[in-house]
């Protein structure tokens, strides 16, 4: 890694966690943390490229076989992987697989190009994080092998308590707020090189604790709007990315809003 590179273009490849979920914008769309940081390296080089091809739901078998190649044969500057986390929540995970697979992804996109980042991402605080807990170190400590065998760069955000953060969590619990995502971007920015624009590991104020009858308002409104949806696609071997194209499937000059 170079200190203040000059990186001129970006390649996001990921589920729903790059794709931006739950960083909404007023038309209804997501920008997420891939998209501000594209920006910010966008107000740096005027005609940066920027693709993501990141997928809702997808797992790292699926980012393996419709995002990687395409990701390696366009020659960025900066490669983001982040796979393997929607597989460590289903009930049955074959981990041997998932480290197979995101070592098969590393080895094809580290040579394509000058960056590759992997990450090791947050989770919310609660039950369902500690029920899951030692499959996500499990896949994190295989990415820090990894990145120290071809030179990628690891963003440690899982190390950071605050994004464990309720707050920092959408109602479904699985995805960043848009404070979240500026705070991630902010650390893949700093990760890169650039000079911090603000410490993104900073606490949050201290939080009024909801009263019982709040919390179970809430933990009803994520049953219905969210577990529930989750569990039926389950069952149905469905996924929310099924037949979704990737936001920006070329990579093209950055046309979004600069910072």
């Amino acid at each position: 890694m170079q200190m203040n590179a000059n990186y001129t273009s970006l390649v996001a490849v990921g589920d729903s966690f790059t794709e931006g979920m739950s960083d909404l914008l007023p038309d209804g769309s997501y920008r997420g943390w891939a998209d501000l940081l594209a920006a910010r390296m966008a107000a740096q080089n005027p005609g940066f490229r920027y693709a993501n091809l990141a997928v809702r739901g997808k797992l790292i078998g699926q980012i393996v076989a419709e995002q990687v190649d395409v990701a390696a044969a366009m020659q960025a500057d900066v490669v983001t992987l982040v796979g393997g986390l929607n597989d460590t929540l289903r009930p049955k995970c074959d981990m041997n697989r998932v480290r197979d697979l995101l070592e098969e992804a590393v080895e094809r996109l580290a040579p394509s190009c000058k960056q590759l980042v992997l990450m090791r991402s947050p989770g919310r605080n609660g039950p369902v994080m500690e029920r899951f807990r030692p499959r996500m170190e499990e896949l994190y400590a295989h990415v820090d092998d990894l990145a120290s065998r071809h030179g990628a760069v690891v963003v440690d955000l899982y190390g950071a308590p605050v994004l464990g953060d309720q707050r920092l969590w959408d109602v479904d619990r699985l995805h960043p707020t848009a404070e979240g995502h500026r705070r991630i971007a902010e650390a893949v920015w700093q990760a890169l090189g650039h000079p911090p624009e603000d410490d993104w590991r900073t606490p949050l104020s201290a939080a009024v604790p909801l009263n019982w009858a709040a919390r179970r308002v809430a933990d009803a409104r994520f049953a219905r709007q969210h577990l529930a949806p989750w569990i039926v696609r389950r069952l149905t071997g469905r996924s929310s990315g099924d037949g979704r194209p990737p936001k920006r499937p070329e990579l093209l000059p950055y046309d979004g809003p600069l910072p």
